[in-house]
């Protein structure tokens, strides 16, 4: 007898339209954040003799939510060199692991030629991708960056200075998925309610008496803001007369600026609130507004008067920002202060200013750290042992590729 076989055909997917079938579509996209920083090597022939494997360093630069930072080794890197060539690197300087990544060092012509010196991942393809930096300290550069003869004679050094731009671009991807509705939501006005109900007065339940003025405001928003008024209008040991208080030291202006930021979340206007469109007069009205900010607990409205207050740094009034920094510990805008006072041309003038007696008075052991930061300032550049070595050969990465200079 013969075999006999079967075979069916499978059924194939339909095209025509199903209420019961679906298709869905994703994208995964994969593209660098961009970010660049330019460092200004001026004295370069202070720096020489340093020795080898000591570096100048930049300031830190954030680049794709990792910060970075540049490293320039006047008497090279590598002591098999003998100090014949300078050395560049750009290194991880923030905690991240595996963080894949493009470079770009560029040594600027200052000829006006535009003859830059080139290194670059950008605009090409790479055989084997980014390059993937491990852990903090890791570095990509070389060690044999310029012959250092030769740079010494070059347009890239003038009038004793030398200019590096670096150009990162950090590796992120994500996937997109179909999006089921385009709705455009307004942003939130909920600050523009509670600061008409501020305005018109109604329903206020407790009165502020400051400096002989007289302030309505709402118990339960002044709770909902501050911790401060919570505890004095409804903690344990809250005031006994809750329907008016006396508030002291302080103005009535700032008092009015404070309720507006509690209402409005967010600071009036400077000027308007001062009438005046003297930068000074500002900044004594931030001042005031930020040591108002620290005493019922605000710490936006803190961060925000801080923020202006770094702005308007000036000869005049920074030594009394410094101290008002100090009492309220505002280390980021203590910082900014310091750093002002301690630049040369800044030093003397400010050292004459009735401000500078305050802090004298009020904050001495400020002056130990200014000592600090102008010793600093003198030296001309940190210089200090680098992070973990990790070898380069010239004109390659440290992990191995080789890297085509070019000119632009």
């Amino acid at each position: 007898m013969g075999t006999i076989s079967f075979h069916r055909e499978l059924p194939k997917p339909s095209t025509s339209s199903s209420p019961t079938s679906s298709s869905t579509s994703s994208t995964s996209r994969t593209e660098t954040v961009n970010g660049s920083h330019e460092f200004k090597i001026k004295g370069y022939s202070l720096a020489k003799g340093m020795g080898v494997g000591k570096y100048m360093a930049s300031d830190t630069f954030m680049v794709g939510g990792y910060e970075w930072a540049i490293y320039f080794y006047p008497d090279g890197k590598s002591a098999e060199d003998n100090a014949t060539y300078v050395s560049l690197f750009i290194a991880l300087a923030s905690e991240g692991t595996d963080v894949r990544a493009l470079f770009e060092l560029t040594l600027l012509d200052q000829s006006g030629k535009d003859h830059h010196k080139v290194h670059s991942h950008f605009g090409r393809m790479l055989e084997s991708g980014p390059y993937t930096l491990k852990y903090r300290g890791s570095m990509w550069g070389y060690k044999r960056f310029f012959k250092r003869t030769l740079l010494e004679t070059s347009d890239y050094l003038k009038d004793d200075c030398l200019s590096i731009r670096c150009c990162v671009g950090v590796v992120k991807s994500h996937t997109e998925g179909p999006k089921i509705y385009s709705i455009t939501a307004p942003p939130s006005d909920i600050g523009q309610h509670f600061g008409k109900l501020l305005e018109s007065g109604k329903g206020a339940d407790v009165k502020f008496e400051v400096d002989g003025e007289i302030f309505d405001a709402h118990k339960l928003i002044l709770a909902a803001r501050s911790p401060v008024f919570r505890a004095q209008l409804f903690g344990p040991l809250k005031d006994q007369n809750t329907q008016s208080i006396r508030v002291e030291d302080m103005e009535a202006p700032v008092f009015k600026a404070l309720l507006h930021f509690i209402y409005w979340d967010a600071l009036p206007d400077m000027e308007e609130l001062m009438g005046s469109t003297s930068k000074w007069a500002s900044t004594l009205v931030a001042q005031h507004l930020l040591a108002a900010a620290d005493r019922y607990a605000l710490e936006r409205m803190r961060l925000l008067c801080e923020a202006k207050l770094c702005e308007g740094v000036t000869i005049n009034t920074v030594a009394t920002t410094l101290a008002l920094a100090e009492q309220h510990n505002c280390l980021h805008l203590k910082g900014v202060c310091l750093k002002f006072i301690a630049l040369p041309e800044n030093l003397k003038a400010v050292m004459q200013t009735d401000g500078f007696e305050y802090l004298k008075e009020s904050c001495p052991g400020v002056l130990a750290e200014l000592l600090q930061y102008v010793a600093k300032i003198g030296e001309h550049s940190v210089i200090s042992c680098g992070y973990r070595k990790e070898g380069s050969l010239d004109g390659s990465d440290v992990n191995g590729r080789r890297v085509k200079p070019r000119l632009q």
